[in-house]
Formats: C-alpha cells, structure tokens, sequence
C-alpha cells in the first residue's frame, strides 16, 4: 500500500516536470516569434504612429490645380476650399508632371456611360449669333420731298385735296398767285420776245437785251421756276396767264398737307411734304451687350403681326453714334425694299439679326463652366480620361461660344455631366494633396463599379498584429499556469 502511494506521487511529479518542460519551450518560442514580426514590420508601425502626430501645412493650393497658392485656408471663386499642402508633398506640389496627375480623373467605360458623359469636337465655324430687338418703321429720309414756294402769294386752287393720296411725278398738286410772280413772269416774256425780234439790231443791243433775258429767266429760276429751252416751263410748275400750277417732285404719298384753298402762304412756308414708301427704314433699338455682334452691311429679317407667318428681309445700313442712358440700348437703322406698301410709318416690328459670318474657333456653350471670373472646360485626353483647362472666351453664340485661348482645334471636351466630373475631380484632388497618392487611389477606386474592383486582404498593421500575440501569449500562460496548479 505504502509501495503504491509512492508510484503516484512519483508520476504526479514526472507529469509536473513534463508540463513544466512544455510552458518553458511555448514562452520561449513565442517570445522569438513576437521579435521578428516587430522587427519585420517596423517600417510599417513607424508611418502609423507618424500619421497621429498633427502636420502643419507648407501652403494651400487651388481645389482646381490652377498656379494660384495661399498662406491661409480660403475659398475659390466657386466656394470650394483650397487644399493644404504639407512638407512630404512639397516635393510633388512643385512636379508639374504629378501636379497634372493629381488633377486628371480617371473613369472606367461603364462609370462614363452610368453619369451619362457626352463630349463634343473644339471645331472652326460661323458662330451661331443671333441679336433681337424690337423697332419701330420710319419714312426714308432720302426719300422725302417738301413742296415750299419761294414767293409769296394765294392757293387759288388744290388739285390734291387730303393727306395720304399717291401722287406721280409732275401730277399738279395746286395752282398759286402772286403779284410778284406775275411781274417776273411779264418781265421774261417780254425780254424774250425782245431778243427774238433784234435779229437785225447791232451786236450791242443784242447783248443788252440777251443779258436782260438771262436776269428775268434767273429770277424765275431761284423762285424754282425753270424753264426749258423755248419758253416751255421744264420743271416745279407752269404758268396759266396769272396762276402758276406747282407739280408733285417725285412718286410718293402725301404725308403732310398744310395747303388749303384760298388760303395765303409765305415765302418758304411748307404746303405738301411728299414720300416714297417703296424703301422704309426701321430704326431698331440693341443693348449694349450686343453692340459687338453687329456690323454695317449684316443681313437681318422683319417680322410683323400686322403680316404673321410673313418675314421681310433688311440690311443693317447705320449703328447710330450715341446710346440711351435710361434704357441702355443703341439704335440702329435696317433699310428694306417695300414695293406693295405693306410696311406702315410708325409700325411695330421684330428685328431679328444674323451675326458674323467669319469662321471662329468654338465649343458647345453647356461645355464651359463659369465660376464667376475664371471659365474652365473639361477636356478629354483619352476614354475614360478627363481634366480640367482654364479658357479664354470670345463671342457669345445662341448655342456656341468662341474660345480665344486655351484649346485646339479637334480635342474633345465635355458637354454633358460635366458638373458631376468637375465635383468629382475636386474630391480626387483635395484627398491627393491631403494624404498623397495612396488615398487620391482609394478615392478614384471608391468611384468605380464593384464589377471593376478586385478583392484583396485588408493588411492588418504590425502594431496590432504584435499587440494580438502578446495577449494571445499571455492568456496562453495563464491558462498553462492554472492547469500547472
């Protein structure tokens, strides 16, 4: 009995030593392990620990990758804050190879097709301008004649009667007297039938008598009554024995009648005012604004809801020198033909006018985006590549615009979603100069479609991996140290 108590306690001791044996080696071997993983990921716990440390930044860059800095955080023209800039990304804020890098955004087939891209080609063509405004129909100038009798004297009789009537040219409008007018008329025929009668007389009483004819028929004529050769009235009015019948000057409408029968007028007092409405002028008021897109010689079209569904074609004739202060426009002079007379002084018309037909070098005008003082575009370089360009524009179209710098002819750029591309740019950007190209990678990536991205293990950092072991070791002791007792 004793014999056997004594084999127990020796295979409780052996069993003991053995366990014993077993935690030495599992500490030791663990205590290795956990040496070289610390040694082997080293480099991977110093940027870590560095990333907690707070960073000051160097500068702030433009969000849109323009050459414009600030000391300060601050807002772009379009509200989006700029981008600071630390000392480990000084080196490529300066490279203007990974400054460009930063900026472009990248996109898979079927991102471009799920935002709905659509490009179009920078391409040389006649602006598509267009200027409206509204105007009113006037009597040509040019056309205008004023019946006014240099003489005094009576209406003895009106062979055209009211205002509006249309008249030929040597139509008689009335018939005047006038006593000075008779005196003169007397003068020159009796100086005329003078000369006709001295064919024998002496060369001197001829050319006394010639000169005496000349005066009486200058007389008449700066009255504006011209005579023909051999007597016969050839212009402005006719004698009748003591009346003289004053004609119509030109073809054209009475528009001003101040004749009346029987009444007395003076020298120089306007009686008929006479137009011809074959050719109107619509005098046409443009702001300001417009003022570039017109040039003397353009064509343009009328409209009038006198006529509907009708257009009258015109020609830009003058851009008047001065410009209305109160309604900031400039009025300009269109002529056109108006052979039926369908167009009325005074009228209410739509000018619609034709701009430049000079080819110029233009993009869709939903390509640009405007901030206010700078305008930009989205260019594509490549499928799937975009960046963005600042531009100078030119001419306003209805649908296109004319680029003066910042792009070439054949390059494509973005006119549809191009607000979604530019937003998502800035994202891009803004995480690229915050945390480098790692990040500005994730970024683009988040952006693409799960078919697109490939499953990869997460890497666990060292410093929890260490950390793990440890209490992995730990509790592992524990346990041993328990069962040991």
């Amino acid at each position: 009995m004793k014999n056997e108590k004594n084999v127990a306690v020796a295979r409780r001791l052996a069993l003991g030593l053995l366990l014993s044996l077993l935690l030495v080696a599992t500490l030791g071997a663990g205590y290795w392990w956990g040496q070289e993983t610390r040694s082997e990921n080293a480099a991977d716990v110093r940027p870590v620990l560095a990333a907690n440390k707070p960073r000051v930044p160097l500068y702030y860059r433009n969000p849109m990758g323009l050459a414009d800095t600030s000391p300060v955080p601050k807002k772009d023209e379009m509200g989006m804050d700029y981008i600071p800039v630390y000392a480990e990304d000084s080196g490529e804020a300066t490279n203007e190879g990974d400054e460009a890098e930063r900026t472009l955004l990248r996109l898979t087939p079927g991102r471009v097709q799920a935002l709905g891209v659509r490009t179009a080609t920078v391409q040389r063509q006649v602006l598509d301008q267009v200027v409206r405004a509204a105007g009113r129909v006037e009597v040509d100038e040019g056309r205008v004649e004023v019946v006014a009798p240099r003489f005094e004297g009576w209406i003895e009789r009106l062979h055209v009667a009211t205002t509006g009537q249309r008249v030929r040219r040597g139509q008689p409008l009335f018939e005047v007297y006038g006593p000075e007018l008779v005196s003169a008329q007397r003068d020159d025929a009796i100086a005329r039938e003078a000369l006709a009668g001295m064919q024998g007389s002496s060369a001197e009483a001829r050319s006394d008598m010639q000169r005496l004819a000349e005066a009486s028929r200058a007389r008449l004529q700066n009255w504006g009554i011209d005579r023909a050769p051999g007597g016969q009235p050839a212009k402005g009015g006719s004698s009748s024995g003591a009346t003289l019948i004053l004609r119509a000057p030109r073809d054209g409408y009475v528009i001003e009648k101040k004749a009346v029968q029987g009444m007395r007028f003076q020298a120089g007092e306007p009686l008929f005012r006479i137009a011809d409405l074959s050719t109107v002028w619509v005098i046409a008021e443009v702001f300001e604004r417009d003022l570039a897109r017109l040039a003397v010689g353009q064509k343009a079209v009328v409209t009038s809801v006198a006529w509907p569904g009708e257009s009258f074609e015109a020609r830009l004739a003058y851009i008047y020198p001065e410009l209305d202060a109160r309604s900031r426009t400039v009025p300009v002079r269109l002529a056109l033909a108006n052979p039926q007379g369908r167009l009325k002084p005074a009228m209410f018309v739509e000018v619609t006018l034709s701009g430049d037909q000079t080819p110029r070098l233009v993009v869709p005008d939903s390509a640009v985006l405007r901030s206010g003082t700078r305008e930009l575009v989205l260019v594509q370089s490549a499928p799937g590549r975009f960046r963005p360009r600042p531009v100078r524009l030119g001419q306003q179209g209805e649908h296109w615009v004319e680029v003066l710098d910042g792009l070439q002819e054949g390059e494509q750029v973005v006119t549809a979603a191009n607000f979604l591309l530019d937003s998502q740019s800035n994202l891009q950007a803004a995480l690229a100069g915050m945390s480098g190209p790692e990040t500005a990678a994730a970024a683009s990536a988040a952006h693409e479609p799960a078919s697109h991205q490939h499953a990869a293990p997460v890497p666990v950092p060292a410093a929890i991996q260490g950390h793990d072991s440890h209490d992995s070791h730990d509790s592992h002791s524990n346990h041993s140290n328990h069962g040991g007792h």
